[in-house]
């Protein structure tokens, strides 16, 4: 029984002048009267001045058995040795009991330190985590438009940019999520934001396309870890019921993520003078301050982190009762002293600590070389991780574990798949406007002429230029089809999308241009020089329909704030269950409409809709995947179904982009089926609204 109350004092002195002084304890949970200093400063300042009564509580804390304990220990001092012996599925058997009593007592704790201003405190940092997380998702589709002519990037190497960093986030969740159940919460968060603040920040200087893939790839391995580990952070902060409602207030921070994206793209990439450049190599261009500032949020999050208490919840779980009670403690004083009640004192004495049955080698550091030593660490620690892994899937969690594994994946099939479709089918729309206004010229003769002006979205066909000057100029769009130039002079011209076919040059210099090679398709080349051609790619067009997709993800992140004020005020009233069918079903519904999107506005519209009624399954998901696992398995678990959930997204966005300017119907269908087929099956998962943590 884990709650004292002042009846107990005469007791508590009793054991106080008992002569207990040769009493040594035999675990980890309580220490001999000599406590170190540091606990008696973490001592809270609210009891300072207080009557007796209430240093009881603390004086018994440094090193006075609680009274059952004494019993507890007499019975474990003689057969200590038997545990060797014991059966394991005993063991086991033993510490599900333990955790079943620690599940209510913590329950009845959390309730008792109360909800206020530490949890809103955790609340706003673990926030900038998850800002992070969804500024990610993101910032990879804003850089593309102005990468690919930074980089040279083709189409292919584009989608390989867009993918790489799903299969990061993929990996890191899986990865990162299973140490977190064994490393701590803490420690694991502050490790995959700095993995990935460290290779974001190198990603905006690299200069090569091959090194930054590579910096993306592991930019998003590290914050694919971080979302089982906030989530499950989080949660261990919180009673049951404010468990469903504080979770989905946190989901609105990954919107967040994606209008502070969208918001800087739209400031920042579009002034192309944003930038430096040293020598004719490396150039350092407004796209890459916009990856810059888009660390940010992930910077914060991980300087605050600093200053935050791992869960008491792991260390209960890993046998660290003092630790627990700590920093219980300090969840409780810090609330109490916000609500202006500093004289209520935390009246928990001692917690129940499951039994310790994983067989970890604590290696003597005389034993072997360093790196021996830590082999030996690493492959431990990586056992057990795949041992929850594997533990997933044992009768017990098997088929809740496949049931959410097959909502999360059709979830992010279709939520990803068009989430990439929309902005490529306005992109579609909008090229299609463009061609349509295009100047074609036909059968041209210009002579001695000097073109110094930029010619944009123009077709030359069948046109003689003999003795003409194209200096310091700029083509967008331009093609030169069946064409002669004859003594022509080419000087300092920047091109993009622009070809020359079956076009006839003769007796011509091109110098410090980029027309290469490849621009020239199936030409006859007579007597032409090119000198000094320019190095890289160049950056001198500005998109207007970029400020276009900034204003689709922009809004597209806004519209969900509806859904989540809803999921969140209505996720303990309605239930998980219902929340993810209905939102998924909802979403089925909205995908039909878009058969009617023939136009961008059409289009910015539906995606909205859509947008803002699967938000309430996400959040909903999230929750019932912290619920559904007991402590020691919960981020592990999280991370698979998160990880299954971006193997989705790269599914989704191969598949869907793949029909953009085809046909609308097999993206519609596909996502439509997937929703239905999910959120039908959503429906037979368990509640857990009314469960305590386990």
């Amino acid at each position: 029984n884990g709650y004292r109350n002042t009846n107990q004092v005469s007791d508590d002195y009793r054991y106080q002048d008992g002569n207990h002084e040769g009493y040594a304890p035999n675990d980890s949970y309580y220490r001999g009267g000599d406590e170190p200093a540091h606990e008696e400063d973490a001592q809270s300042d609210v009891t300072e001045g207080h009557d007796e009564d209430d240093e009881v509580y603390e004086g018994e804390y440094q090193g006075i058995p609680h009274p059952d304990d004494i019993k507890e220990k007499q019975k474990k001092r003689a057969p200590a040795m038997d545990d060797e012996y014991r059966d394991r599925a005993d063991l086991m058997a033993e510490r599900m009991e333990d955790e079943e009593q620690l599940a209510h007592q913590y329950e009845n704790i959390i309730e008792e330190c109360g909800h206020g201003r530490f949890q809103w405190i955790l609340f706003f940092v673990l926030g900038l985590a998850l800002m992070a997380d969804g500024v990610e998702v993101f910032v990879v589709g804003f850089v593309l438009p102005s990468a690919e002519k930074d980089m040279c990037l083709t189409s292919s190497n584009k989608g390989m940019l867009g993918l790489i960093v799903y299969l990061g986030m993929m990996v890191g969740a899986v990865m990162l999520g299973g140490l977190a159940d064994k490393l701590g919460r803490k420690k694991c968060l502050i490790i995959s934001l700095a993995i990935n603040a460290a290779f974001a920040f190198l990603s905006s200087f690299v200069q090569g396309y091959g090194f930054f893939l590579f910096c993306r790839l592991i930019s998003g391995l590290g914050i694919g870890g971080s979302l089982p580990i906030v989530f499950a952070y989080f949660s261990e902060f919180l009673s049951r019921e404010k468990r469903g409602e504080h979770l989905s207030w946190l989901c609105m921070f990954w919107m967040i993520g994606g209008i502070f994206a969208s918001a800087m793209a739209w400031s920042i990439i579009p002034h192309y003078g944003w930038g430096f450049s040293m020598g004719t190599k490396y150039h350092f261009h407004s796209w890459r301050v916009f990856v810059l500032v888009c660390a940010l949020p992930c910077v914060a999050s991980l300087v605050a982190l600093k200053f935050m208490p791992e869960s008491p919840r792991f260390l209960l779980e890993i046998g660290k009762h003092d630790e627990a009670w700590m920093i219980l403690k300090q969840v409780h004083d810090t609330n109490m002293r916000a609500k202006g009640e500093p004289e209520r004192v935390f009246t928990v004495s001692y917690i129940k600590t499951p039994k310790q049955v994983d067989e970890f080698i604590e290696i003597q550091s005389s034993t072997g070389t360093w790196y021996q030593r830590w082999l030996v660490r690493i492959s431990t620690t990586f056992k057990q991780v795949w041992d929850n892994v594997l533990y997933c899937l044992t009768a017990q969690y098997r088929m809740n574990t496949l049931m959410l594994a097959v909502v999360w994946f059709t979830m992010a099939l279709s939520y990803y798949g068009l989430i990439v479709w929309f902005p490529d089918m306005i992109r579609y729309f909008q090229d299609e406007a463009y061609e349509s206004r295009v100047k074609i010229f036909d059968e041209e003769e210009v002579s001695h002429f000097t073109f110094n002006f930029t010619l944009e979205n123009q077709i030359h066909r069948n046109g003689q230029y003999r003795n003409d000057k194209f200096i310091g100029m700029k083509f967008k769009e331009v093609r030169f089809e069946d064409s002669l130039f004859e003594e022509c002079y080419f000087e300092d011209v920047t091109s993009s999308e622009t070809f020359f076919e079956n076009c006839t040059i003769i007796s011509t210099v091109f110098y410090n241009t980029d027309l290469y090679e490849h621009k020239f398709i199936n030409c006859r080349l007579i007597n032409t020089t090119f000198m000094q051609e320019k190095e890289g790619c160049h950056l001198d067009f500005e998109e207007e329909n970029d400020f276009l997709i900034y204003l689709v993800s922009f809004l597209g992140s806004l519209s969900v704030l509806p859904g989540n004020i809803i999921s969140a005020l209505f996720m303990d009233k309605i239930g998980r269950i219902k929340m993810i069918g209905g939102s998924m079903l909802i979403s089925a519904v909205c995908c039909f409409f878009l058969f009617f999107g023939n136009s961008e506005s059409a289009m910015i519209g539906w995606q909205c809709l859509f947008c803002g009624a699967s938000i309430a399954a996400w959040n909903a998901l999230d929750v019932i995947t912290v619920e559904l696992y007991p402590t020691d398995k919960r981020a592990t678990a999280f991370g698979i179904l998160n990880g299954l959930c971006k193997f989705g997204a790269i599914l989704g966005n191969s598949i869907f982009s793949s029909f953009v300017g085809i046909t609308k119907v097999v993206p519609i269908l596909l996502a439509s089926s997937a929703l239905v087929g999910g959120g039908l099956l959503a429906l037979r998962l368990p509640e857990t609204r009314d469960q305590v943590l386990m």
